[in-house]
Parts: structure tokens; C-alpha cells; sequence
């Protein structure tokens, strides 16, 4: 029960800085992707906000400890290697996001104001997550 009352709680916080950010509105996130033209660096201000909050974190409590807030051990990434899965990943993570102006954060969190576009992404994403689960095996 406490797993899922922290990652409510940790859902909720982090909905909140979206919205209040206001990195939830495609506009905002399709003028920072747009370098060439009218570019709106405030999303880069965002995410160096979060990196400033958690990094001194990370690097004083959580990784010398290996153990997270619960006792259990952090399970963090040891894989280094660039190979084509995540080139490929990579590359279409970033289409989907250039061409809707959506993250997956910031779309679960529009799911609250019910539009259609939204609900199509969030369902595709889904359905792409399980196609990608269901062929890496």
C-alpha cells in the first residue's frame, strides 16, 4: 500500500509542476522543439529546475545508499551501450513528440480534460508500448 500511495503522491506532485509550468500545452512544447523559428527556451528551464532539485539528492541519499526511501534495492541502469534498438527509440520517441508537441507525463495529465487527440495518443502509446513489449522478446 505505501508503493502505491508514494507513486500517487510522487504522480500528483509532477502533474502539478506541469501544469503549472504550463509544459502541458503542446504550444509551449512545439516552440521550444522549433530552433529555427520563434523557440521558447522555458522548457529548458523546467527540466534544469528538476535536475536541481534532484541531483544533489540523488548524489548525497540515494546512491550511496543503493537503497530506496522503502529499504528496497534501486534498481539503476548498468547499460552503457548505444545500439540500433535505442537509436530507433530514440528517433521515434522524438517524432511523436515533434509532431503532436505531447511527452507521455504531460499527456496523462491532459487526460483529465477529456479532448479526443488526447485520449488517441494516450491509447496509441499504450498500444505501442505493449506491440514493443510483445516483439523485443
Amino acid at each position: 500500500m505505501k508503493y502505491i500511495i508514494s507513486a500517487a503522491v510522487s504522480g500528483l506532485i509532477l502533474g502539478l509542476g506541469l501544469v503549472v509550468s504550463g509544459m502541458v500545452d503542446p504550444v509551449k512544447v512545439i516552440g521550444f522543439l522549433d530552433l529555427f523559428g520563434n523557440w521558447d527556451p522555458t522548457l529548458a528551464f523546467v527540466m534544469g529546475g528538476g535536475l536541481c532539485v534532484y541531483l544533489p539528492i540523488y548524489h548525497l541519499v540515494v546512491k550511496p545508499r543503493g537503497k530506496t526511501l522503502f529499504d528496497e534495492p534501486c534498481q539503476l541502469p548498468n547499460n552503457s551501450i548505444i545500439d540500433i534498438k535505442l537509436i530507433i527509440g530514440s528517433v521515434l520517441f522524438g517524432l511523436g513528440w515533434g509532431l503532436s508537441g505531447i511527452c507521455p507525463g504531460p499527456a496523462l495529465v491532459n487526460l483529465s480534460g477529456g479532448q479526443t487527440g488526447i485520449l488517441a495518443f494516450v491509447l496509441s502509446m499504450l498500444l505501442g508500448m505493449i506491440l514493443t513489449n510483445r516483439f523485443s522478446k
